[in-house]
């Protein structure tokens, strides 16, 4: 495991796994356990967890499904299969355990999960403290404010997806990426091959520019989505690839006129971290 796939909460260790394609978190969902019933043996939280997940099976909860099984370092040291889940899942399984933890965890997870779970876990308090964090780095007020107009374009869009038969968060990403690579003529992941990033939130690291274009794209593919009645996977890439298409050429003309490309290397990572790339690597 790498060395950020460990996260600690309170004297809790937390493991994790990043999975690069749908760039979300999968958190250990026995650690999660042990935090919740503040029980220090591990074979103890197992069990609770090995109750509880037939009891919602038995309910019929869709909660359990959600989990998949990766493998992560155990006690003794050998990657063993483990029960994991996303942050979204995960806030809903602490629904089901009474403890005193249940809602620092959850305040936690946003912060170390995605911000989609910040938004549901509390909307106020994380637009607030994704504000302060991005103040804290650096970020000017105008950039800020483009940031924060670009997550709700986001959330409206994925409202639609999940109202319009697109559930897994590997769907999401496929259309996510099918967007981006419309518009920009890169995927989201050579995207950030050229910012230097790892595991950091591309969006994050965009420029003003790069935030008011992918924010076009994807209000762009709701609006036609929205037109089209779109639902399910095909229907949605056709969107998606509209909405990518009225960027690019915004994007195309803008170029034109200012002789500047809109996909850049500048990102927000400390000097000296990023990576330098060859040229030819920094073509967009």
């Amino acid at each position: 495991m790498k060395e950020d796939s460990l996260a600690v909460f309170e004297d809790y260790k937390i493991r994790r796994v990043y999975d690069e394609e749908s760039e979300t978190w999968y958190f250990s969902v026995v650690d999660i356990i042990q935090v919740l019933i503040q029980q220090p043996d591990y074979q103890a939280a197992r069990n609770y967890w090995k109750v509880l997940k037939n009891r919602l099976n038995k309910e019929g909860s869709e909660t359990v499904t959600k989990c998949n099984r990766s493998k992560l370092v155990a006690k003794d040291g050998k990657m063993r299969l483990t029960d994991v889940a996303d942050p979204e899942t995960l806030l809903r399984l602490i629904q089901s355990v009474p403890s005193p933890k249940a809602e620092p965890i959850k305040l936690w997870l946003a912060r170390v999960g995605y911000e989609r779970m910040q938004d549901m876990a509390d909307p106020a308090r994380s637009l607030d403290r994704a504000r302060e964090y991005w103040q804290q780095h650096g970020r000017s007020e105008k950039w800020i404010q483009q940031r924060m107009m670009g997550q709700e374009t986001r959330n409206k869009l994925t409202d639609y997806w999940k109202d319009h038969e697109i559930e897994k968060e590997k769907e999401y990403a496929i259309l996510t990426n099918i967007i981006h690579q419309e518009w920009t003529d890169i995927s989201v992941k050579k995207h950030k091959e050229i910012k230097g990033l790892k595991n950091q939130n591309l969006r994050d690291h965009m420029s003003e520019a790069e935030l008011i274009f992918t924010a076009l794209a994807e209000l762009s593919t709701r609006q036609i989505a929205e037109t089209m009645n779109a639902a399910g996977m095909n229907e949605n890439k056709v969107a998606g690839k509209k909405g990518g298409s009225i960027a690019k050429k915004a994007r195309h003309e803008l170029e034109a006129k200012t002789g500047k490309k809109i996909v850049t290397e500048e990102s927000f990572l400390p000097p000296g971290s990023k990576k330098t790339l060859p040229p030819s690597r920094r073509k967009t």
